[in-house]
């Protein structure tokens, strides 16, 4: 009977062992594989829509992206080394961004852009979280993206979008009536819609219209309850407000604005609609003005225009370039700081952890999209917003 308990305790033992050595196969015990072990250039990764309707913001990212890590490694990179941007399409479709996030992983990324949109943002942050991968988002813009753990935003976060922009029509349409135009089962529009209606004065009352993936072709019942607004507010990308636009142009009155948040950014030159033949104003809140004539922001539209064009000129890619920029300037000041700190081979939780304590510290950062900018230590940017006008409305 002992040398049967014997014989049980043993099996369990060795039961217990295989279990362990299964669980450290699957998950990899004693930490993160260094997938960068053997890099010869410190790796950015990101994802990104490359096709399929929201082309416009992944494409501009990944522009403007490469020409500042080509200026970069034009000036010498990081102390003679360079830098390796991958960039790939995830179709702004959420299902696509475990397999991109795993090829750039394994693949020696050390430090990333994460996504381009925002509901593939979020997959890209839980998988990011668990490897402690630094990613700045140019432009995934919903509250829950940034995390004290390792991500962070350029772009402004819904909740501000919502916010700021209340703030406008605030003081500037109390007493009266404006129309808001949202897509309700859309991350990006419905967050910066709730935050718009929590932070919107009793003195404004609002006239809504909302539509769900359902419907994005035929607007009539929504254009007919907005038509009287002299405002109305669009937290939606530019694709279903340029058709809205079109349908309503002969219905909505003409002194109408269009005012929106970043995701109206490329409306200009979206293929089919010709922006020009809209009477009412198109305008948006903005951290980049593709009109500027001075300072940082002319000198990066000349060169992104000489070489790329202006179809994908927008502030996605600004914000792309100054995220490159930002990541670049703290793994320099922290490379001066202690030059053992900073190294081609270091995994990408390493690189982490100097990454979170520059952007937690004192670092600031100014480019394309601000001065001065800095980020709390959740991750949120802190930066000015402009009111930037698209399209003026015509000339009565």
């Amino acid at each position: 009977m002992r040398k049967m308990n014997t014989f049980k305790k043993l099996t369990s033992v060795l039961l217990a062992v295989v279990m362990v050595a299964t669980a450290c196969l699957l998950t990899g015990c004693g930490g993160n594989k260094n997938y960068a072990e053997n890099n010869t250039e410190f790796v950015i990764g990101v994802s990104g829509p490359l096709t399929g309707g929201a082309a416009i913001y992944g494409t501009a990212v990944k522009n403007a992206a490469q020409m500042a890590v080509d200026e970069i490694n034009a000036a010498g990179g990081l102390n003679g080394v360079m830098f390796k941007l991958v960039t790939t399409d995830d179709m702004h479709d959420k299902t696509k961004v475990a397999g991109n996030y795993a090829f750039l992983y394994e693949g020696g990324m050390q430090v990333s852009l994460g996504t381009v949109t925002t509901d593939p943002g979020k997959e890209f942050k839980n998988l990011s979280v668990e490897d402690n991968v630094f990613f700045l988002t140019p432009s995934a813009s919903g509250d829950e993206i940034p995390s004290n753990a390792n991500g962070y935003q350029m772009c402004f976060a819904d909740g501000n979008q919502g916010k700021v922009a209340a703030d406008y029509i605030n003081a500037n349409y109390a007493g009266k009536t404006i129309g808001i135009f949202y897509k309700s089962d859309d991350s990006y529009s419905y967050g910066i819609y709730q935050q718009f209606k929590a932070n919107l004065s009793d003195s404004v009352t609002t006239v809504e219209a909302v539509f769900t993936d359902a419907n994005t072709t035929d607007f009539s019942t929504q254009i007919d309850t907005l038509k009287d607004c002299e405002l109305i507010f669009m937290p939606i990308y530019y694709q279903p407000a340029s058709v809205f636009m079109i349908q309503a142009k002969d219905k909505v009155v003409s002194n109408a604005i269009y005012y929106g948040c970043d995701g109206l950014d490329g409306i200009a030159s979206a293929e089919g609609f010709d922006i020009n033949s809209i009477p009412q104003e198109v305008s948006m809140l903005s951290h980049f003005d593709s009109n500027a004539t001075s300072g940082a922001a002319k000198t990066f539209i000349d060169k992104y225009v000489a070489k790329y064009g202006v179809d994908t000129l927008n502030q996605f890619g600004a914000s792309a370039y100054d995220c490159v920029y930002a990541i670049y300037n703290a793994m320099k000041a922290a490379y001066e700081a202690d030059n053992s700190s900073v190294y081609v081979t270091m995994s990408a939780s390493e690189l982490c952890e100097v990454l979170k304590a520059q952007f937690n510290g004192d670092f600031s950062y100014s480019g394309v999209t601000g001065d001065n900018i800095t980020w709390d230590d959740t991750g949120y940017v802190q930066k000015n917003a402009i009111r930037y006008v698209i399209k003026p409305a015509d000339e009565k």
